[in-house]
Formats: C-alpha cells, structure tokens, sequence
C-alpha cells in the first residue's frame, strides 16, 4: 500500500481534485457514466492492485445517481484487487432516516451502510453526520471529520461583541455547544417540532438569553432553509442585535436560496462538502473548503497516524 490513489465519481470532482491537490498527486482516472438505459458504467483506467484507494462522493443530489455510482466504483475497485477502500462521503444522503420514529418505516441509513460495506468498502471517512450513532451501523471502521474547527476560527477572526450561539434543535446542541466553547460565548436552545414527513418545523421556544445579542446560529446541514429562516424570525421576535448562520453541508433544495436571499440573517457561512454552483453563490453565503481537512485526513488514514491528533488544540 506504498502508493495511494485518489478516485472520484461524477457526485462532486472538484472536492476530489482540491484534495488530490492537497496531497500533491494526481486525480485517479476512471470513466463513470450512464448507458442510454440509464445503467451505470465504471472503468478503472490505471493499475490499481495492491493500492490504497479513496474514493471521493458525496451522497448529494442526484443522490440515487450518486449512491449507485460510489457503490459500483467500490465493487470495480474490490475486483481490481486494491489492497485498501475507503469511501469518503463528505456528505451522507438519508442520514436523516436514523431510526424508526414512525410505524413500518425503514431505518435507511442502517441500509446505505450495508450497501457500502458489501459492494467493497473497507472504511468509511465522512463529514458531521447528521447523528453521531450511524457510525455504529458499520462494521468497518468509521473517521468522522468535523467543520466545528473551520467554523470556530472564522468567526473568532470577527470578534463579535455579545455573541450567543444557537443550537437549531435538541439534536445539535453538543457541537454547538462545543463551538460556543471555542468562542468563549453562551448558548442557547431552539425547542422546535417537525410537522409530519415535510421539510416544515414548528419553533415552539427558546431556551436561554438572546436579546440584545449577536446570534450565530449552528446546524449540521441547510436543506430547504425553513428552519433556519424560521428560527431567525423568532429571534428577530426575541430582540436579537442580528443574525449569522453556520452549516457543514449547503443542500439547499428547492426554495432555499430564495428564502435566504429574502432574509434578514447576515451571513451563512458553509462548506463545499457538496457542490455551491450557479445560484447558490448568493453573496451573503460564504464558502469554506473542506479539501484540506480531508486531503489531511486522507494522508493520516494513509501513513496510519491519529486522525484524532487533528483536532486536538
């Protein structure tokens, strides 16, 4: 396992080619494409066995493409006889499916791992899961990286005077209050509902001291944006001073950008986990590379040093 290589499928491969560039070596070549009946083709254009692979794609839109792709490059690598797989999804699709809180509904998270663990991966490296415990659905090692840090500098270069920090929900509130920790500041609570299988919430209360403050407001990814544009409103309601958000992944589906165009938050700051193109380049939408924090996790995977290590201060 001398030699690493660095393959990407079709998902997002300017991430892989910043941190093929992060690691100064050059982007795998493989084809990944679809036939007219919509069936998907992977061919490793390069010797491969005995090599420690990482391949590179995000569970983002089009996800099913996507998860069909990263499965069949990882079957195409196993047969190819690589020494060592490591999938590295930045962003894992239907993480939100963690659990069964409904009758008869599957636990499809559970079900991504399986399929990743069988068609070859023999360890996963992934970004700021939506729920901690999905690592305990593989049977393979599982490195999961966090934004906090990235988030933490940036914003401590602003030095806000009075910023409190705002968990969006129960579910978020140990990063968040890990990064209210790292910016010496307060945190505060949205206690909120989600109505039904929509993408809609219900804020019901919030938990702590914002008035007069300077928000930041926490989540682990931004989808149709009614909460964040929810939550903003109900501290705007609670007299806050004003309003920045941060997020490790922009999926920012449907009416998202128009939602945070309209809105009074000043700034959300995210991760290129998934690709920000086109519209999405809003100018208060701020974009921080996450290539070197995994280009760095990649090498220590690789040289079998701590990937702990990173983070420690």
């Amino acid at each position: 396992m001398d030699e690493m290589k660095v393959f990407t499928g079709n998902a997002h491969p300017a991430l892989a080619q910043a941190v093929a560039e992060y690691l100064d070596i050059p982007l795998g070549k493989c084809q990944v494409f679809e036939f007219s009946n919509e069936n998907i083709f992977v061919r490793i254009l390069e010797n491969v066995r005995q090599r420690d692979v990482f391949v590179v794609q995000p569970l983002c839109s089009p996800v099913n493409n996507n998860l069909v792709e990263l499965l069949i490059m990882l079957d195409a690598f196993k047969r190819a006889s690589a020494e060592r797989i490591t999938a590295v999804v930045p962003y894992y699709g239907y993480a939100r499916t963690d659990k069964k809180d409904q009758p008869r509904v599957p636990i499809t998270a559970r079900l991504v791992a399986d399929l990743v663990t069988v068609a070859g991966a023999n360890r996963l490296l992934t970004v700021d899961l939506h729920a901690a415990q999905i690592q305990g659905f593989f049977n393979i090692p599982v490195d999961e990286l966090t934004a906090l840090y990235l988030f933490g500098r940036y914003f401590a270069k602003r030095s806000f005077n009075n910023l409190v920090v705002v968990a969006t929900d129960i579910g978020i509130t140990k990063r968040a209050r890990d990064l209210a920790t790292k910016l010496n500041a307060p945190l505060a609570i949205m206690e909120k509902r989600r109505l039904g299988n929509t993408a809609q919430t219900e804020t019901l209360n919030v938990i702590g001291d914002v008035e007069g403050k300077v928000a930041l407001i926490v989540d682990d990814e931004i989808d149709s944006a009614g909460s964040l544009v929810n939550t903003v409103s109900v501290l705007a309601e609670r007299r806050v001073k004003e309003t920045y958000a941060c997020c490790t992944h922009p999926i920012f589906s449907g009416q998202a950008i128009q939602r945070i165009a309209s809105s009074p938050v000043k700034e959300v700051v995210v991760t290129d986990t998934v690709p920000v193109t086109g519209e999405k380049k809003l100018d208060k939408i701020t974009v921080l590379p996450i290539a070197p924090l995994l280009g760095e996790a990649i090498r220590r995977i690789h040289t079998g040093q701590s990937i702990g290590a990173m983070f420690e201060e």
